[in-house]
C-alpha cells in the first residue's frame, strides 16, 4: 500500500481522516497507535516529534502528513476520488476550510476538553466549554436550515469533521429538541456509509470513552 494511518480507532480526529479516506476509496494500510505503549508511541514520534496522531505515511513520495485537516487536503490532492473533498471552485472550497475549521474549533476543542476532564478526574469548572457548545449548536442549526450537508448541498471535508465533533460532543452535551436542523443533520451523517463504517470498526473500543453510558444504544448494537 502507498499509504499507511497511524490512529486510534476512539479518536475522534482519527474518525475524521477515516471517513475521509473512505470516502476518496484510497487503499491505505492501519497502524493502531497506543499511546501508553512505549515503542508505539516511538513509532509514532519518529515520523511526527509532537508524538499526536493521526498522521499519513505517503511512502510513495516519502512523506509523512500529520494533523486531519492537513491529511484531507493531501489525500484529496493526489488520492481523490469520484467525489472531491475540496471542491475547485474557490468560493466553495472557502466555505468548506470555514466550517471545517469550525466543527474543530467550536465543537470539537470544547468537547475534547470535556473529555480530557473527566479522564483526569479533574471536576473543573466547564461551563465556558458547555456554553461554546451550545452557541456551535444554534449556529449549525441556523446554518443548516435547508441544506443537506454543510456546503452546498455535496459531502465535503466540512461534513468529515461535523460527523465525529458531532457525534462525541452529543454524549456530553446533547442537542436542544428545538434544534431540529441540527438533529436531522446528525441523522444524515451516522447514516453515510463511510461514518457507519467507521463507527463500526470503533464498537469494541467504545468501553473505554468515559462518556460510553451515554452512546445511544443505535451505535453500541453489535
Amino acid at each position: 500500500m502507498s499509504l499507511t494511518l497511524y490512529y486510534h480507532p476512539l479518536s475522534s480526529y482519527c474518525h475524521k481522516v477515516l471517513i475521509a479516506l473512505y470516502e476518496c476509496e484510497a487503499p491505505f494500510d492501519k497502524r493502531i497507535i497506543d499511546l501508553g505503549n512505549e515503542p508505539d508511541r516511538a513509532e509514532l514520534q519518529a515520523l511526527w516529534p509532537l508524538g499526536k496522531f493521526p498522521v499519513i505515511r505517503d511512502h510513495e513520495r516519502n512523506r509523512a502528513v500529520a494533523e486531519s485537516t492537513i491529511i484531507i487536503e493531501y489525500l484529496d490532492h493526489f488520492f481523490a476520488g469520484a467525489r472531491r473533498l475540496i471542491p475547485a471552485d474557490w468560493d466553495a472550497a472557502f466555505e468548506v476550510r470555514a466550517w471545517d475549521r469550525f466543527c474543530d474549533q467550536y465543537v470539537h476543542g470544547p468537547m475534547q476538553l470535556v473529555v480530557k476532564d473527566k479522564i483526569r478526574g479533574a471536576r473543573g469548572d466547564l461551563n465556558k466549554e458547555r456554553a461554546q457548545l451550545e452557541t456551535a449548536y444554534r449556529m449549525l442549526d441556523e446554518h443548516m436550515a435547508g441544506r443537506t450537508w454543510a456546503v452546498r448541498d455535496t459531502f465535503s471535508m466540512a461534513d468529515c469533521a461535523a460527523a465525529p465533533s458531532l457525534f462525541f460532543s452529543r454524549t456530553l452535551q446533547a442537542f436542544p429538541e428545538k434544534l431540529g436542523h441540527l438533529s436531522a443533520y446528525f441523522d444524515r451523517l451516522m447514516d453515510r456509509p463511510s461514518t457507519r463504517r467507521v463507527l463500526d470498526e470503533a464498537k469494541p473500543y467504545f468501553h473505554m470513552y468515559p462518556f460510553a453510558d451515554a452512546i445511544a444504544p443505535r451505535f453500541r448494537a453489535a
